[in-house]
């Protein structure tokens, strides 16, 4: 274990000040992001909200509604072995990540479903994603997409943060 002694900060630290803005009404906010990713060069807009991956959530029905606002749903990971059942909601591929854990048998599943219906984005879900194992997890998986992303542009995301990992130079 490594102790770090420098000053850290928390939510008590941080003051969002209000700017002056050109805009005469709320309505006309405009929330959609434009966003390159680094690892595969896919450019994504939409609005940069996402529902969790938790049960109730992210579920089929949620990804349908919240993407008609161009809102994004990290779907829970019992829907990757059932591919009838999510072929039929038709949801568009910029709108939802399948996840995964990072088990063998959970890597099976994302197989299964990369090869049933051509998802965007995987989330990746996992406890410490500082550990060596989804490291190696997330590397697994850039060889197993990789020869996808030229076809049907894949791309790993985590739902956490953006990760950098020391030991292998890359980041999520």
């Amino acid at each position: 274990m490594r102790i770090e002694e420098d000053i850290k900060l928390d939510f008590r630290d941080v003051l969002i000040r209000p700017k002056r803005s050109t805009l005469s009404s709320r309505r006309d906010v405009d929330l959609k992001r434009f966003y390159r990713f680094k690892h595969s060069r896919y450019e994504y807009e939409g609005i940069p909200i996402m529902a969790a991956n938790m049960d109730g959530v992210g579920t089929l029905n949620m990804a349908q509604a919240l993407a008609q606002h161009n809102l994004f749903t990290c779907l829970i990971k019992w829907y990757n072995t059932d591919i009838d059942h999510f072929q039929t909601f038709r949801l568009h591929n910029d709108h939802y990540a399948v996840s995964t854990g990072t088990s063998a048998e959970d890597f099976r599943n994302l197989n299964t479903i990369i090869t049933g219906i051509g998802a965007q984005f995987i989330c990746i879900d996992v406890a410490n994603g500082y550990s060596e194992h989804f490291g190696d997890f997330v590397e697994a998986v850039r060889k197993r997409c990789s020869t996808k992303s030229r076809r049907k542009k894949w791309q790993t995301t985590s739902v956490m943060r953006t990760l950098s990992l020391t030991k292998s130079h890359w980041t999520v």
